[in-house]
């Protein structure tokens, strides 16, 4: 491991509002702060919002600071790059800001009923081969675990440049009956949907310099039907 690596993990563990739970403390256990993270980190009721793989939490970042009356918190498990955000938010003093290291397979672990309002995910792997369908942060595993602390009325948005992972998501919800508020399959071709949509990402500057268009949706998950796959999804069309 490289020293630049290590000396972001030795930051990390001394750094305000980032956490890092144990394995144990989230493997079939609830951590700590799970239910508490307005009482316990924020000190408000402001409503609660998600970046699932962060990245080196861009989006955390800017939507913070754009939106002082929401509460951020990015999700990944990769500390070197989560380090970016979370050094960003301490040197600036976000206070409605922070980031959480660990799986998102465990996310259940980390949050309570109805304690998140909204979900981003921004640029997942979007996980083509065949056996790794359950892999995907949108598949039904996942749409199913973010119910149980997503509220019934949350909001869940996916920017990705990968036309099959907005292809699959979509044939998805509509599968399931769930509810899409927009779609779009190239978001800078006509005027954004909504102002959160114009921050890039270090890898959406990429894709646009690239000539990649960048694909959105943004759906809701309420409902106690089992989410199920699609029947119908060609993967070899995208």
């Amino acid at each position: 491991m490289g020293k630049d690596k290590l000396r972001r993990f030795a930051e990390n563990e001394i750094l305000e509002r980032m956490f890092q739970p144990r394995f144990e403390e989230v493997f079939n256990a609830d951590y700590k702060l799970k239910g508490l993270w307005n009482t316990e980190v924020f000190k408000n009721t402001n409503p609660i919002v998600l970046e699932l793989g962060c990245g080196h939490g861009e989006y955390t970042v800017e939507l913070s600071q754009k939106y002082p009356n929401k509460n951020y918190i990015g999700v990944d498990i990769k500390g070197a790059r989560m380090w970016k955000g979370a050094k960003a938010i301490n040197m600036e003093n976000v206070l409605n800001a922070a980031f959480l290291r660990t799986r998102i397979e465990l996310i259940t672990s980390c949050f309570g009923h109805g304690e998140i309002s909204e979900i981003w995910i921004t640029f997942p792997d979007p996980q083509r081969k065949l056996h790794r369908t359950m892999k995907r942060l949108t598949s039904s595993p996942f749409l199913t675990r973010y119910r149980t602390f997503l509220k019934p009325d949350g909001i869940i948005h996916l920017k990705t440049d990968s036309r099959f992972l907005y292809e699959y998501t979509k044939a998805l919800l509509t599968e399931n009956n769930l509810k899409i508020n927009l779609a779009g399959t190239d978001i800078y071709s006509r005027d954004i949907p909504n102002p959160e949509l114009s921050i890039k990402t270090h890898y959406e500057k990429q894709y646009l310099s690239q000539g990649i268009p960048i694909t959105y949706l943004q759906f809701k998950i309420g409902g106690n039907e089992t989410i199920k796959e699609p029947e119908q999804f060609d993967l070899e069309l995208f």
